[in-house]
């Protein structure tokens, strides 16, 4: 039976055949992976992730393969198989990008730091991280360069601005020096691992963890809920401090200053019966130690450990208010004081003579010499 359909009539036809053929092998691949990887959470997360950029790229092909069968004197089917073939490497990209990121995710999935000692599990989320962005990166840079390839117009340009080229990629190391800057500090930090996911740091003089790695810069949430965003050269540049770099173990200390009349003993007893009741303590270290001594007092050095800083923290709190209590309630002569002391000095020699001069009656050579005092001259 002949239809007398058009040459674009057939094409179109045999393209939507085609294209709900690539559809129903795309849901069945689907179903079968999904039941497949359902016992394993590495595998579903890059199932997922490849799922949608595969509904696309499955009909593309399969479009794609029908327009390269037809006819080559159809109308606008150079632009049609241009346009689509555009549309193929996109797609083909946008499931890499997806894949990488899957994959990614499938690492991170399998090494989990909800556990104590989760060194491991975040250094190879950090490199995982770091890795899968700049490969992401790298794959759209790739399928966006090929994609402009299959353009004739961008082809000539190129060629006609290959003799500057040297000139434009001066000017553009200078102006990407930067970006290139960064790029090469997150590969540093991705082998290197100065820091980590979760890793406790002094930054700037703040306290904080590393909350996220970006391909341009790092996230550290500050303990009040603040953020602190700082470029990727900068670690590389400035010094800082890890406080998780090899374990999150750490010793706290708590500062007193108390007389020199107070007894060390009953201080060490209390401090020990509050580590060992206090699920803080990791049970390493609870000692105290004379560390200076003052004009006016002692000063005192309690040294705590604890299983993370945070643990620490608190921990060192809750001896600085426990230790203080038992000073004010047995010993409270012996917190700091003044002391002051004054002696009478002796008398003196002119301070003597005074005071005998004064306690003695007056002599008569010691009158005034007034008119009633002066005796009558003797009778002829």
């Amino acid at each position: 039976m002949d239809l007398n359909l058009s040459p674009w009539t057939l094409t179109l036809l045999s393209a939507a055949m085609a294209m709900t053929v690539a559809w129903l092998i795309f849901f069945s691949g689907a179903a079968v992976l999904k039941r497949t990887t359902a016992h394993s959470k590495a595998a579903a997360a890059v199932t997922q992730a490849a799922r949608k950029p595969a509904s696309v790229l499955l009909p593309l092909l399969a479009l794609q393969f029908v327009l390269r069968g037809a006819p080559d004197d159809l109308a606008h089917i150079g632009s049609v198989r241009q346009a689509t073939t555009i549309l193929l490497i996109a797609s083909i990209t946008w499931l890499l990008m997806r894949m990488a990121r899957g994959f990614g995710q499938a690492i991170v999935l399998s090494h989990s730091i909800d556990v104590s000692d989760n060194l491991t599990a975040r250094r190879i989320q950090t490199q995982t991280q770091v890795v899968t962005r700049l490969a992401v990166g790298g794959i759209g840079l790739i399928g966006f360069s090929l994609a402009l390839m299959t353009i004739p117009d961008v082809r000539q340009i190129g060629t006609s601005l290959l003799a500057s080229a040297g000139v434009v990629g001066i000017a553009a190391g200078l102006a990407a020096r930067p970006v290139l800057g960064n790029l090469m500090a997150g590969l540093q930090i991705a082998f290197s691992q100065p820091f980590r996911l979760d890793d406790v740091v002094i930054v700037e003089g703040e306290w904080g963890r590393i909350e996220e790695i970006n391909s341009t810069y790092v996230v550290v949430k500050i303990w009040d809920e603040r953020r602190l965003i700082v470029p990727l050269q900068w670690w590389v540049e400035h010094p800082f401090q890890n406080w998780t770099r090899n374990s999150a173990n750490i010793l706290g200390t708590v500062f007193l200053w108390v007389d020199y009349r107070m007894p060390l003993q009953p201080l060490r007893d209390a401090m020990q019966a509050l580590c060992e009741k206090s699920p803080l303590w990791d049970q390493r270290v609870c000692l105290i130690q004379v560390t200076d001594f003052s004009e006016k007092a002692m000063q005192l050095r309690c040294l705590i450990s604890s299983a993370d800083s945070g643990k620490a923290w608190d921990l060192r709190c809750l001896i600085r208010e426990e230790l203080m209590k038992v000073m004010q309630n047995d010993y409270p002569d012996y917190l700091p004081r003044v002391r002051a002391e004054i002696d009478n000095p002796p008398p003196t020699t002119a301070h003597a003579n005074i005071n005998d001069t004064l306690r003695q009656p007056p002599s008569p050579q010691q009158r005034s010499p007034t008119p009633e005092h002066e005796q009558a001259p003797p009778a002829v």
